[in-house]
């Protein structure tokens, strides 16, 4: 029999170019991974728990290993261990999953919105690894001087995971905001 007329599929090669082009969003999300995991692993190596480093430019910039129990800002860090098992660790992995299911299903985000919420994703499960490996809590090691500014001295400590979620939400909501300009000079 010749082939089916009615048979509406796609060629066998624009699957597998559609596959790739959902799944490369998440090649920045495990370099993201990487790169965090890394970071803290040396980070626990070469620098004792609650010492500077390392600082520079008359310290702005800071080097130093402590550990967060809660999320960001600490907030949270006082709360029952099982409380904040739950709202901490499972909620989040929740939300990571349907985060994904979006990533791979959304058809109204432009390739850019799919990388910054991969990004997003990357940063995420960075510090859940932490939160699920590491008892003592998320290790953050970056730290800069914030001059006074809303009132503190030093922005609270980060790490390569909460960088990565910050400027790609960043990057996200000015996507989403020059879209809505470009829809309404239409």
């Amino acid at each position: 029999m010749v082939g089916n007329m009615n048979d509406t599929s796609a060629p066998s090669g624009a699957v597998g170019t559609e596959t790739r082009s959902l799944v490369k969003p998440f090649i920045l999300t495990a370099v993201l991974i990487l790169a965090d995991q890394i970071t803290k692993i040396l980070v626990i190596a070469r620098i004792p728990y609650r010492t500077i480093a390392f600082s520079m430019w008359n310290d702005f910039f800071r080097l130093i290993h402590v550990r967060n129990t809660g999320v960001a800002f600490s907030m949270g860090d006082s709360l029952p261990l099982g409380f904040r098992k739950v709202l901490f660790i499972a909620l989040p992995l929740i939300a990571m999953i349907f985060l994904v299911v979006y990533i791979l299903r959304s058809k109204e985000e432009t390739v850019f919105q799919k990388y910054c919420l991969a990004g997003i994703l990357g940063g995420g499960l960075g510090n859940q690894i932490d939160r699920i490996f590491r008892p003592e809590g998320v290790v953050d090691f970056l730290d800069v001087r914030f001059y006074g500014l809303f009132g503190m001295e030093r922005w609270p400590t980060f790490n390569i995971a909460d960088a990565s979620v910050v400027v790609c939400g960043i990057l996200l909501f000015i996507s989403f905001w020059r879209k809505g300009d470009n829809k309404d000079n239409e």
